[in-house]
C-alpha cells in the first residue's frame, strides 16, 4: 500500500462522524397522542367491551343468549327499533337533501363570500348543539306555550295544537333532529362540492353538453358516493342520540335510546343486561352504518383528490 493511500484512509477515518451509541430511548414521540389513546381506551373501548360482555350474561353472571333472543321476540323492543329506524331515516334523508341544496348554493351559487363564511360558522356550532339545550329551545318555541305558538294564536288566530299539531311526536322529534342534521350535512358535503374541478365544466361546455347534462353525467356521479356516505352517517348520528330525545319527549316516545335508559336506570323496567343487549344492537346498527360511510367516502375520494 502506498503512502498516499494510507494518508487518504487516515484522513477519511478522522473526518468520519463518530458512531452513535446504541442505547434505550424513551418513546417520547408518542407522548403527544398518548392522551387520545388513553381517553379512547377508558371511555370508548372498555365501556363497549363491558356492554358487549354484559349483553350475553344474566344477573348471576352466567353466559346466556336470552337477552339477544329477546331483541327479536319482544314486540315492544322490535317496535322501538322500527320507530328509531324511521326517525333516523327521515331525519337523515330530509337533512341530507336540504343540506346539499344549501351547500351548493353557498359554494357554486354566486352568493357573497360572507354568506358562506357565516353559514359554515353557524353549521359548525349547530351540528354539535344537542341534548337538553336543544330540547328546551324547541319546547320554548313550538311547545303549547312556546313563543311561535302564542304568536300564531294571539296575533293571527291560528291555534296549531287545535288543528292537530303536537311537537311531542315522531315528526316533532324529526324536526328537532333536523336542527343538527342539516348543519352536519353542510359541514361534511361542502369539501366534496369544493372538489369539483372547474375544468370539468369547461370540458363539458366545449363538447356541447348542456348544464343539465353536465350535472347529470358529471356532478351527480362524482358527488353520489359522498352523498350516500353522509346520509348513512346522519342516520347513525340520529339513531344513537339519546339526550335530545329523552329531554324532549321524556318516556312518551318508544325509541331504542329511551327504552335502553329505562332498562338500565328505570325503577319498573330495571333489567341492566337487557339494556346491554339493546346497546349491543345499537352498536351493530351504527357500526354497519359507519362501515358503509367509510366505504362510500373512500370511493368519493378517488375523484376528489
Amino acid at each position: 500500500m502506498t503512502q498516499a493511500s494510507i494518508s487518504t484512509t487516515a484522513d477519511a477515518a478522522r473526518s468520519a462522524p463518530p458512531e452513535a451509541k446504541s442505547g434505550f430511548r424513551l418513546p417520547t414521540h408518542w407522548l403527544g397522542v398518548a392522551p387520545f389513546f388513553i381517553f379512547a381506551l377508558m371511555f370508548l373501548i372498555l365501556p363497549t367491551l363491558y356492554l358487549v360482555v354484559g349483553a350475553f350474561q344474566n344477573d348471576q353472571g352466567q353466559y346466556t343468549l336470552d337477552n339477544i333472543r329477546q331483541l327479536f321476540t319482544d314486540q315492544s323492543i322490535r317496535d322501538s327499533y322500527w320507530v328509531s329506524i324511521k326517525i333516523s331515516f327521515w331525519s337523515a334523508t330530509i337533512g341530507a337533501f336540504v343540506g346539499l341544496a344549501m351547500a351548493i348554493a353557498i359554494v357554486r351559487g354566486g352568493l357573497p363570500r360572507w354568506v358562506r363564511s357565516s353559514t359554515m360558522t353557524f353549521s359548525g356550532v349547530a351540528s354539535n348543539f344537542a341534548g337538553v339545550p336543544l330540547a328546551f329551545a324547541f319546547l320554548a318555541t313550538l311547545g303549547r306555550l312556546g313563543l311561535v305558538t302564542v304568536i300564531l294564536r294571539d296575533v293571527f288566530g291560528i291555534n296549531i295544537y287545535a288543528m292537530g299539531f303536537n311537537v311531542l311526536t315522531s315528526w316533532g322529534l324529526i324536526i328537532v333532529y333536523l336542527f343538527f342534521q342539516i348543519p352536519l350535512m353542510i359541514v361534511i358535503i361542502t369539501p366534496a362540492i369544493d372538489g369539483l374541478k372547474r375544468e370539468w365544466g369547461e370540458a363539458a361546455a366545449t363538447l356541447g353538453a348542456t348544464t343539465w347534462q353536465y350535472w347529470r353525467m358529471v356532478v351527480i356521479p362524482v358527488l353520489w358516493p359522498s352523498f350516500l356516505g353522509t346520509v348513512i352517517l346522519l342516520f347513525a348520528n340520529a339513531f344513537g342520540a339519546i339526550a335530545t330525545a329523552y329531554a324532549f319527549t321524556g318516556s312518551s316516545l318508544n325509541i331504542v335510546p329511551i327504552k335502553l335508559y329505562a332498562q338500565i336506570r328505570g325503577d319498573v323496567l330495571h333489567n341492566p343486561h337487557l339494556g346491554y343487549a339493546l346497546a349491543f344492537g345499537m352498536i351493530v346498527v351504527t357500526g354497519l352504518a359507519n362501515i358503509f360511510y367509510i366505504w362510500f367516502r373512500t370511493r368519493s375520494e378517488r375523484w376528489l383528490k
